[in-house]
């Protein structure tokens, strides 16, 4: 047995790369559409818009850029090694677009009667790190 080898078998934790062009742009001041179209497979983009449709009133906005931001930050997820399961810690900062995105999903599907949806995120984010802060 070598010392550190996790014997409750749960998978280690996974962590996305810095996505470094779009939070340069939004950071910038730059519109979250434009940064979306600059830097189209950043989560955090998809995120940033998603919570400005949320709150203009947009749900269905919200949830479909949600969504677009959730699939990109599973692709991320799979290339970083992630398989399906395990943790996805909030305390890295390059992990919270795609935590915010699912967090967005999860309240949009639950404004628009997606019950199921709802519950199955609200799993999910507690499976990648149960302190994630709720806002």
């Amino acid at each position: 047995m070598s010392v550190g080898h996790d014997l409750l078998g749960g998978p280690p934790p996974t962590f996305l790369p810095i996505d470094e062009g779009a939070v340069t742009a939004l950071a910038q001041g730059m519109a979250p559409d434009a940064v979306v179209r600059a830097h189209p497979t950043s989560s955090l983009a998809w995120a940033v818009l998603s919570d400005e449709a949320w709150a203009a009133g947009k749900v269905v906005e919200s949830y479909a850029f949600a969504r677009v931001g959730y699939h990109r930050g599973l692709d991320s997820l799979r290339r970083s090694g992630w398989k399906g399961h395990g943790p996805v810690p909030w305390s890295h900062e390059p992990n919270r677009g795609f935590l915010r995105c699912l967090r967005a999903l999860g309240r949009a599907a639950a404004a628009i009667n997606e019950v199921d949806e709802a519950d199955r995120i609200s799993a999910f984010l507690i499976d990648c790190d149960p302190n994630i802060p709720a806002a």
